[in-house]
């Protein structure tokens, strides 16, 4: 049984005389396409794959983007529907591919219970686990890993200065409402981060641009415990 209706129409380049997707055998390699196992025919997240061509084969996940990288397609609706399903495809696939991502549609109303649990089964089975909450948005993620096959790790690394200013900058504004012109402020005004640190409120809010809201969220940033404790708790341990 396969997961979609096979009513959905393909278009003609990619349909036999029968009518029927044409299926090539391959082994997986590098080529320009994505390769999509025929169980995803109607799947609408094909349609929604158009900067990567893609074309069917004999293969074993559902899309291979590369030599090392698979994709496994899990619709939450059609989980709860056949919960052995994602075990059985799990099972076939093996530790074939060093990347096994299993890329999860999330087209039901509380998915938090299915989720938490295809979690749990993806660490145990070494899997990347991956949430889309449309087919446009699956079909994103399907043409980036193959558009990035053969790219360095740090084209999609975010660029930061290693200027020790720049980083100081990044780190102040990284507290809500606080600008790089603040940070640069408070920076030449108090000269390090440690010092910004001990500054009391009432000296931060005197800063030109910073006054006494951002001063409070500064000082509440560096002052507030990292986790918070529980209020039932504390209120327990008061009795």
């Amino acid at each position: 049984m396969t997961k979609y209706n096979m009513q959905a129409a393909q278009e003609p380049k990619m349909e036999s005389r029968s009518g029927e997707p044409e299926v090539r055998k391959v082994q997986p390699s590098k080529g320009s396409s994505v390769l999509v196992n025929p169980r995803q025919t109607g799947n609408p997240v094909l349609k929604c794959i158009r900067n990567v061509p893609w074309e069917f084969a004999d293969i074993i996940p559902d899309y291979v983007m590369g030599r090392t990288t698979c994709v496994l397609f899990l619709s939450l609706r059609y989980h709860q529907l056949h919960p052995d399903y994602i075990h059985v495809r799990l099972k076939e696939l093996g530790r074939q591919y060093e990347l096994r991502i299993l890329l999860l549609q999330v087209d039901i109303k509380d998915p938090h219970h299915y989720v938490k649990e295809l979690a749990k089964i993806a660490i145990l089975v070494d899997c990347t686990l991956m949430l889309a909450w449309s087919p446009e948005e699956a079909g994103r993620y399907l043409e980036t890993y193959k558009a990035f096959e053969s790219k360095p790790p740090d084209m999609i690394m975010e660029r930061t200065d290693n200027n020790y200013m720049a980083q100081l900058t990044d780190c102040l504004t990284s507290i809500k409402k606080v600008s790089k012109t603040d940070a640069q402020t408070l920076l030449s005004t108090f000269g390090s981060l440690e010092k910004i640190v001990k500054t009391s409120k009432d000296d931060l809010s005197l800063c030109p641009g910073v006054g006494p809201q951002k001063a409070q969220r500064l000082y509440d940033m560096f002052h507030e415990p990292f986790l918070k404790a529980n209020k039932q708790k504390t209120e327990t341990g008061s009795r």
